[in-house]
């Protein structure tokens, strides 16, 4: 694929790169993991193949060879060829084809997965993309006018069947975020006043929200012993409340550690709806048990197994996941 105008902020992204956080090296990877893993199912890939996440305003590529392709997550106005181009099925496009995603109508971040993946370096085990560290995808950066993507393998991959996800299945974005969460793991921090505030609240995604997290405006939530803790991991998901009162969601490009009091994590279910979130929309919060997350976890699987079971990693994407860990180790080792 040739790149023609790289968009807002695209950038590639498969799961994260795990095994680094004692390193202070951030998971990063797609936001949205279910629209991620989505599109990788309906091309036939694996569920950590690397993909493009595009955000808000996506690029423009023209196609310089056959590939079969799947757009999901936001709609982001897509048009192949100036025709309307379907998200959450699979699509055949031919050499010269020219995508074009104009903005987003609903959501902010859709994605596109080509059959066998695009084809970047593996830094540290992963292809994703941390442009604060410029780590991974291209040259650690978010996609420019020139660049041309490859497909793994010599070959592109075109899959003879069309494969959708049921209309009843697919997501929509409103405006309005009902989060479900799961109190701690400083929840003891709080006040019984600001535990009901965090609860019963609307809050506001303000525009200081990115990847690494989405920052909310509302009712101050009140501690009961101050914000700062001795600092520990930041999980995915993880609502930070600071001095101010604020609530922060913690996502892919948090840091791996904070000082800062944790009130809750958004379940995994529901971080993929927060990535959906423009500034100005409503979020709010509902208590769950750890149990009820797990049964919103399976409900999900249930719907990603309706779109087909996902192909294994290659064993070349495994030969250079050990080659590249093999390779990080012994300059840690020669470090030393």
């Amino acid at each position: 694929m040739s790149v023609l105008d790289g968009g807002m902020l695209t950038t590639v992204q498969d799961l994260g790169r795990y095994g680094y956080q004692r390193y202070g090296v951030p998971t990063s990877g797609a936001v949205d993991r279910f629209a991620l893993r989505a599109a990788n199912r309906l091309v036939g890939n694996s569920d950590d193949t690397a993909a493009l996440e595009m955000t808000l305003v996506g690029p423009r590529i023209e196609f310089l060879a056959p590939a079969t392709i799947a757009l999901t997550g936001a709609d982001l106005g897509a048009r192949l060829d100036g025709r309307s181009l379907p998200r959450w099925e699979t699509v055949t496009v031919t050499p010269g084809a020219l995508l074009a995603l104009v903005g987003a109508q609903s959501g902010v971040r859709g994605y596109l997965a080509l059959a066998g993946g695009i084809d970047v370096p593996v830094v540290l085990g992963s292809r994703s993309t941390y442009t604060r560290s410029r780590l991974g995808g291209i040259e650690g950066r978010a996609l420019e006018r020139g660049d041309v993507l490859e497909i793994v393998g010599t070959r592109p991959v075109l899959l003879g069947g069309r494969l959708m996800l049921p209309a009843g299945s697919q997501p929509t974005y409103p405006q309005e975020h009902l989060l479900r969460v799961v109190l701690g793991p400083q929840d003891d921090r709080f006040t019984a006043h600001g535990l009901r505030t965090f609860l019963s609240s609307a809050y506001t995604v303000t525009a200081q929200s990115d990847r690494m997290g989405y920052r909310l405006a509302g009712p101050a939530i009140e501690h009961s012993r101050g914000p700062d803790i001795v600092s520990d991991g930041t999980p995915f998901g993880a609502v930070q409340v600071a001095g101010d009162g604020a609530p922060i969601v913690l996502l892919a490009d948090r840091g791996t550690a904070g000082g800062y009091t944790k009130i809750a994590t958004v379940i995994s279910v529901d971080i993929s709806r927060l990535a959906q979130a423009a500034p100005d929309d409503t979020v709010r919060f509902e208590a769950v048990t750890v149990a009820d997350a797990h049964d919103a976890l399976r409900a999900q699987e249930e719907v990603l197994r309706r779109i087909g079971v996902p192909t294994a990693a290659r064993p070349a994407d495994r030969l250079r996941k050990v080659a590249a860990a093999v390779a990080t180790v012994a300059g840690v080792l020669d470090s030393r």
